[in-house]
């Protein structure tokens, strides 16, 4: 008998034993399967309204669509805190995931890339749902991975040269995202992810080339998550991290490999998983070379963040001394890790704060780490702008909010960014409820052309 399906109703249909199996050991009903799909659906871009008839459908054998059953393994998994298996759940595997075994990394990163700049395919790839479940592999399974992987390549050679044009255009790309937004960035890396670096990941050349181009295809990737994970498509971020994390291996890069689970830390905490975000942040830490202060003060920041997510106030204040501690000797050396200085730190400073509920502290911290931003870094300082508003209007101060909101419309006007839009609308929302006031009312006519202009 298949694990996951057994006995045989009337209908000729396979009763779905493992999936109220798996509600049982959930403590769910088979309303609050269908409520905690219909959840996910709203977090992955789909409106659904599934019931409890629609869960018993399912666990009399009916098998759900292919884009839904993603999203019940997911809703299992973070009630559970395990991986749950298709097989066990009794469902069918979606044709869109393909099966278990991946094949080699440079396959993957190219099938990824593909369908991210197929326009059709690309919305598909943005509702995809984030997995808090998800394991994450070593580093030292991945460093070993390159050794086993290796095959013959076909013809073509490649060398430090090819290796500098992915380095200079991975930075130029990021100028773009910090220029124009993610909407305009991310196509750009994935075309440069399918029509050049795939193929020198596949050409001939010396070993230490070979890893080297490894390393800056896995910064690539690490950016392409990046920029995912910005735009809203968490699912396709997250797919493009487990990617960089792979390559990292793969070239013994281990800062490329802890700054990207450094970056996953931080989508799982923009995602509100708190004790994921604060797991990764540690593995993040613990995988860490001997390195540089800088990259210390860089993973030390998203620790302190992680672990005030999650009640550890004094835990989250040691963490950010460390940082502190670790930027101000850094301050006089040259290192490059994500770009993590005085602003950085603030805004992390500002992100303890406010999760230790000091609103004033934290919009103190908030605004110094704007005033320490570099001004061509536009896409993060819109985003502080919106975080600094709303902090300010929760409190109360909702003529500073909206000056605040003034300066985000000055950069949000400009760029192409999903989370600008997601900004914009939780504006909208705040601000509805304050029509009467003045600067509210002066708002308005702005907020109304620039919403014109984004239609």
């Amino acid at each position: 008998m298949r694990r996951g399906v057994d006995v045989t109703e009337a209908s000729g249909k396979m009763r779905n034993e493992g999936l109220r199996t798996l509600i049982d050991q959930a403590n769910w009903s088979e309303t609050k399967l269908a409520h905690a799909v219909n959840r996910l659906g709203t977090e992955a871009g789909l409106r659904l309204t599934y019931s409890q008839s629609s869960v018993a459908q399912w666990i009399r054998g009916s098998q759900p669509s292919e884009r839904v059953r993603p999203l019940i393994i997911e809703a299992l998994e973070r009630q559970l805190g395990r991986p749950v298996a298709y097989e066990e759940a009794g469902l069918k595997r979606p044709m869109s995931e393909g099966g278990d075994e991946r094949g080699d990394t440079v396959e993957s990163l190219l099938q990824l890339g593909k369908a991210d700049m197929d326009p059709s395919r690309r919305r598909v790839l943005a509702v995809g749902i984030y997995s808090a479940a998800l394991s994450v592999p070593l580093f030292a399974d991945v460093a070993s991975a390159e050794d086993r992987e290796r095959i013959t390549r076909p013809t073509g050679h490649i060398g430090q040269g090819e290796v500098d044009v992915v380095r200079r255009m991975t930075d130029k790309i990021a100028d773009i995202l910090d220029e124009l937004g993610g909407g305009h960035a991310r196509p750009m890396a994935a075309a440069f992810l399918v029509n050049t670096v795939a193929p020198y990941l596949k050409a001939g050349a010396t070993g230490r080339v070979h890893r080297d181009m490894l390393s800056a295809a896995s910064d690539l990737t690490y950016l392409a998550g990046w920029m995912a994970m910005y735009e809203r498509a968490h699912g396709l971020g997250q797919k493009y991290y487990l990617e960089a994390l792979k390559l990292a291996g793969e070239s013994r890069d281990q800062v490329t490999y802890c700054r990207t689970l450094r970056g996953m830390s931080l989508q799982a905490s923009n995602l509100h998983h708190g004790l994921k975000a604060l797991e990764l942040a540690d593995s993040a830490a613990e995988a860490a070379p001997q390195a540089g202060p800088r990259l210390v003060a860089f993973l030390r920041g998203q620790q302190a963040h992680a672990s005030a997510m999650v009640g550890g106030r004094r835990a989250a204040y040691a963490r950010l001394k460390e940082a502190e501690a670790a930027l101000a000797k850094a301050d006089s050396r040259r290192e490059s890790v994500g770009g993590y200085g005085q602003a950085a730190y603030l805004f992390h400073v500002s992100h303890v704060h406010y999760e230790n509920r000091d609103l004033e502290d934290s919009i103190k911290a908030m605004k110094q780490s704007i005033k320490a931003t570099p001004i061509q870094e536009r896409q993060g300082r819109l985003h502080a702008n919106a975080v600094l508003a709303q902090r300010q209007f929760e409190i109360g101060h909702v003529e500073e909010a909206c000056a605040s909101w003034g300066v985000f419309l000055d950069d949000y006007a400009v760029l192409s960014t999903s989370r600008g839009d997601e900004h914009f609308d939780k504006m909208r929302k705040s601000l509805a409820p304050h029509r009467k006031s003045r600067v509210v009312r002066e708002m308005g006519d702005r907020i109304r052309m620039v919403a014109a202009m984004k239609a």
